[in-house]
């Protein structure tokens, strides 16, 4: 079990690790942090190898349990690498069924799929999205292979990526319910399948990392959104990916840098100030594959490219603390002479370029009025423009995402199910997709019901699993201010990312299910917050069996919710007493 506790220090008279961050003498500021529990950096005698701070161990469970299972010691290391992979694998074809059982019901258009649906099936066909009649989706419905391709260009407001990834379960399945849902469903598995897999990354411990997974399977709102047609999906799918990319590098580029530190007679890593510096690391894929997901993150939806920001600062400040771990007596002055660069290098202009081959079925649309919206705007407005010597293309894209700017930054008309970001932690305010009324004796409602019974999607994330990521989120901002602890940080800034800038757009019409994107690291704060129920490192049996206790309940309790709202979370048609009984808050309804 991996603690999120401070780890013992070595043994007394340990020679010194590095003379950088040591804490002889406290200030009267850090005294007083203490009483909140703050612990100031290792000492000089605490952690003396180098490479175990760099690269932390996974952790491995007890020789009892593997003495329980009848288990020999050779065979714990293969037995653990099955694991660590059978585990996630598990958990995600758990979430794998949850997400495509029934995947096709309610067979209807519901809420925005009435854009996305329509759009990627337009895309994946001609490369460009098509303008709809508005009263063509009974007849999708009826007969999809009857509705013909509308051949005027059609004004979108979003980038191409998702409708390309939703058009593609059109292409295989066809133009009906289960087909423009199939990607977002696979999607979804697959984002439960790398969160477990992040989640071990992060917190050196393939139980935590499964537990988030699984509190990610679990979620109502990661559910819904993975069975609809919405954009929002996939864009978390690409920010995650770049996360767990990011986290990849991380992992690399420190083990990079304890292999070229000096070894002592002991055996022991040692910091060395010059190497720490001056030492260039090199060939870094995973930040490369980062800045690729983060370009196809924003040509989803433009937030990608807050994200882009945000991780940005990130994987720098992570550079950074590496060399002041092995030894820079200036970490940050060495990150941005031998770091910053490369990172901005590796990750902005990729994701700008990745950005711009989303729009290759736009690009490559005819440019005489019968391809994509304002493809033709350069040829017919920009005759005289001083960019004339940029592509024809590239000034009508430009012309075209302005406008787009303008629609998103003025879009203030009321809706019914419209939400404040004060209020999507607490579950203020859910979108309801679908809803119908069947009468009693049809659609699933009993015969002897005395009035109509109730059939609905709401986009609500499981209640217990958010009010606990509200505690959880405020345990690991005191774990990052007060414990300095870079996973509680790194969570934290991947949740701001997702969150924080809707702030600035409180008089936009904004909508909770955007929270969709920020779920998967609201899950990694509560499975580090149970890892710390679970206790540190050391504990005695009545502490761990206590804490053991506490986590299970609550995990349970979690399950247990996820389970009552199920119906409502799949549109299962519910006796209007049974629906009334889970809208918890008159805000629901």
């Amino acid at each position: 079990m991996t603690s999120t506790a401070t780890p013992p220090p070595s043994p007394a008279g340990a020679p010194p690790a590095s003379p950088v961050g040591r804490e002889d003498e406290p200030t009267t500021w850090l005294r007083r942090l203490r009483g909140f529990g703050y612990v100031p950096p290792a000492g000089a005698s605490a952690r003396a190898d180098v490479r175990t701070r760099l690269v932390p161990p996974y952790a491995r469970p007890s020789k009892q349990l593997w003495m329980t299972f009848g288990l020999a010691p050779e065979v714990w290391g293969a037995w653990q690498r099955i694991v660590s992979w059978a585990g996630p694998v598990l958990v995600a074809l758990v979430a794998g069924v949850l997400r495509f059982v029934h995947l096709g019901s309610p067979k209807a258009v519901i809420f925005d799929e009435t854009y996305y649906a329509k759009d990627a099936w337009a895309t994946i066909k001609q490369g460009y999205e098509a303008s709809w009649p508005k009263d063509i989706d009974n007849s999708i419905l009826a007969n999809p292979s009857g509705v013909a391709l509308p051949t005027d260009p059609g004004y979108v407001v979003h980038p191409p990526v998702g409708k390309w990834v939703i058009g593609l379960g059109e292409w295989m399945f066809g133009f009906t319910p289960f087909g423009w849902r199939f990607m977002t469903a696979v999607l979804g598995t697959l984002s439960v399948l790398m969160l477990c897999r992040i989640g071990r990354r992060l917190f050196r411990s393939t139980f935590l990392g499964c537990l988030a997974g699984a509190l990610l399977a679990v979620d109502g709102l990661h559910l819904v959104m993975s069975r609809t047609a919405l954009l929002d999906l996939v864009l978390m799918f690409f920010v995650l990916a770049a996360f767990g990319a990011l986290l990849i590098d991380r992992d690399r580029a420190r083990a990079r840098l304890a292999d070229a530190l000096p070894v002592d007679e002991e055996g022991r890593t040692r910091p060395d100030a010059k190497i720490a510096e001056t030492l260039r690391l090199g060939w870094r894929p995973y930040r490369i594959l980062a800045g690729v997901c983060l370009g196809l993150a924003a040509g989803t939806k433009w937030n990608g490219f807050v994200v882009l920001a945000f991780f940005g600062v990130l994987t720098v400040l992570w550079d950074a603390a590496a060399r002041r771990t092995a030894g820079a007596g200036a970490p940050y002055a060495s990150m941005l002479r031998r770091d910053a660069l490369p990172a901005f290098v590796s990750t902005v202009p990729v994701a700008i370029v990745t950005y711009l081959a989303s729009w290759s079925g736009w690009i490559f649309s005819p440019d005489n009025g019968k391809g994509g919206y304002l493809r033709d705007w350069a040829a017919k407005n920009d005759g005289g423009s001083s960019l004339g010597f940029l592509p024809e293309w590239l000034r009508s894209l430009w012309h075209y995402e302005t406008e787009v700017y303008r629609f998103h930054v003025g879009l203030t008309s009321g809706h019914t199910y419209e939400s404040n970001p004060w209020s999507w932690l607490v579950l203020g305010r859910p979108v309801s997709y679908f809803y119908e009324s069947p009468e009693p004796g049809t659609d699933g409602c009993p015969a002897t019901e005395a009035g109509k019974c109730a059939r609905e999607v709401l986009a609500l994330g499981t209640p217990l699993l958010w009010w606990a990521g509200c505690f959880a989120l405020l345990y690991v901002l005191w774990r990052w201010f007060f414990r300095r602890d870079w996973r509680a940080g790194a969570i934290a800034c991947a949740l701001a990312a997702g969150l924080l800038p809707w702030f600035n757009y409180q008089e936009r019409t904004i909508f909770y299910f955007y929270a969709v994107v920020f779920v998967p690291y609201l899950c990694l704060a509560v499975a580090m917050m149970i890892g710390a129920l679970l206790g540190p490192a050391g504990s005695s049996e009545r502490r761990r069996a206590l804490g053991a206790i506490g986590a299970g309940v609550l995990v349970l309790l979690i399950a247990w919710n996820f389970i009552y709202f199920w119906p409502i979370y799949t549109g299962q048609t519910l006796p209007m007493d049974s629906w009334r009984g889970r809208m918890w808050l008159d805000t629901w309804v």
